[in-house]
């Protein structure tokens, strides 16, 4: 029998991944309970759940509807917090990143060059952008060749553009079983099937894809080779190569995430040892700053034009302002600087939740800006959020990265580069004499 909080579990991933949004109206319990296998009264109680969370609201008359904003906290098992702390958005902000920043725009502001800066552009860029951008995208002693660089105007766009351009409608796509959660509402939006991968202790498991391709062709996958969120894996060198074998085996692309690869600039990607069975995305996001925000696509002669004609038709092309500021700032070096600052922060914040965190399990990497904690029983995961929620601490839990899992591990990812370090180790604190004290209610179905 199905835990009404699995339950509920499931229902709040789609609405923190936007498969419901504000004012979208839930079906009467009976329905929902014959499409979910459940009785009736877990249907109720996972409707009580959800409204105890904050996330529905029920009209009289009318039914449920999913919530245009959260409701305020219930009480707090001690003192309310007098701010929240965000643990789930991600985006690190080091103290000299603005000034780096202003200092390579000034000659942007000038007039003939914020002439130039204003026309429209493609999803090709310039000549001159694609250089610029295959210096900023190398790493591992790995550069794109320039030819094959496209743009978009963010990270998200280009994920997009790459499935909807290697994946029809009903079509199936490999995906770790455990990933980045806006992949899904991507999938949703395009209408493609995700089709989960095992993963094990060194990321995905190569010959699950194999598995899965014989039962049903797959037509492309999604993979984060490198500090894969919100696990921290990076596969070994040994393990990209047996990847790349099997997609040149079965004649299938791979979309490689490497949004946080700029922390580990050492390790080479899978588009260095599979380049023309690899679309490589990245962005600006988090390497420089979420306010001016730029997508790129490294991708395969025989897909360029279809990704191309993807980020086009869509209106995904990028911004020119942000184009000539980001070649503008990379042969100054400021991207460079930005970018050991960032791995020194991760770093310091990665020994905070260590030291704070060391007496129960979490899996993490020394350059990661999140980290994976297993809760310890009797809590589970979103007993925990829901009580983490009460001291005034935002945390994800385990549902919004699953596939196709019918129960979520009972676990937390925790983004440690938002708040600043003095707030990230009183948040932590909290957290973890949080999990040594007992849930308030531990009820079943």
């Amino acid at each position: 029998m199905k835990d009404y909080r699995s339950v509920a579990d499931a229902v709040a991933a789609e609405i923190r991944t936007g498969r419901l949004g504000p004012g979208d109206r839930l079906p009467p319990q009976r329905e929902f309970a014959r499409r979910h296998g459940i009785a009736n009264s877990t249907a109720t109680r996972v409707y009580r759940e959800l409204a105890r969370r904050g996330l529905t609201v029920g009209e009289v008359g009318r039914g449920t509807f999913v919530s245009a904003a959260p409701s305020p906290a219930g009480p707090s098992l001690t003192e309310p917090a007098d701010s929240r702390v965000d643990l789930e958005l991600n985006y690190p902000v080091v103290p000299e990143q603005s000034g780096l920043l202003a200092g390579g725009l000034g000659g942007l502001l000038s007039p003939d060059a914020l002439e130039h800066a204003l026309r429209p552009v493609g999803a090709a860029g310039t000549p001159a952008a694609r250089e610029t951008a295959a210096a900023l995208l190398a790493r591992g002693g790995w550069r794109p060749d320039p030819a094959r660089v496209l743009f978009a105007g963010n990270g998200r766009q280009a994920i997009s553009a790459v499935v909807s351009a290697l994946v029809p409608p009903g079509g199936r796509m490999g995906v770790e079983e455990v990933t980045y959660p806006v992949i899904k509402a991507i999938a949703a939006r395009l209408g493609v099937t995700l089709v989960p991968l095992a993963m094990d202790g060194s990321g995905l498991v190569p010959e699950a894809v194999e598995q899965a391709h014989r039962s049903g062709p797959l037509h492309a996958v999604y993979v984060q080779p490198t500090l894969h969120n919100p696990l921290s894996l990076t596969m070994p060198e040994d393990r990209v190569r047996r990847l790349a074998d099997v997609l040149e085996r079965l004649g299938i692309h791979a979309v490689e995430d490497t949004i946080w690869a700029f922390l580990r600039d050492e390790t080479p990607p899978l588009a260095s040892v599979a380049p023309g069975r690899t679309v490589l995305v990245d962005s600006l996001s988090k390497r420089i700053s979420p306010g001016l925000t730029l997508g790129f696509a490294v991708v395969p002669g025989d897909v360029l034009g279809a990704v191309a004609t993807s980020l086009r038709s869509c209106g995904w092309t990028p911004m020119p302002f942000a184009l000539e500021a980001a070649c503008r700032w990379q042969s100054a070096g400021t991207v460079g600087k930005l970018v050991r600052a960032k791995q020194r922060d991760a770093a310091v914040r990665q020994e905070i939740a260590g030291r704070l965190l060391a007496d129960f399990t979490v899996r993490s990497d020394p350059h990661s800006y999140h980290c994976w904690w297993e809760l310890p029983g009797p809590w589970r995961a979103d007993t925990f959020v829901a009580a983490a929620a009460r001291q005034g601490i935002a945390v994800t839990p385990a549902a919004a990265f699953g596939v196709g899992r019918s129960i979520a591990p009972n676990a937390v990812r925790l983004g440690l580069a938002s708040p600043r370090t003095e707030v990230l180790a009183q948040a932590l604190s909290t957290l973890a004499e949080l999990a040594r004290s007992a849930p308030d209610d531990l009820v079943t179905d």
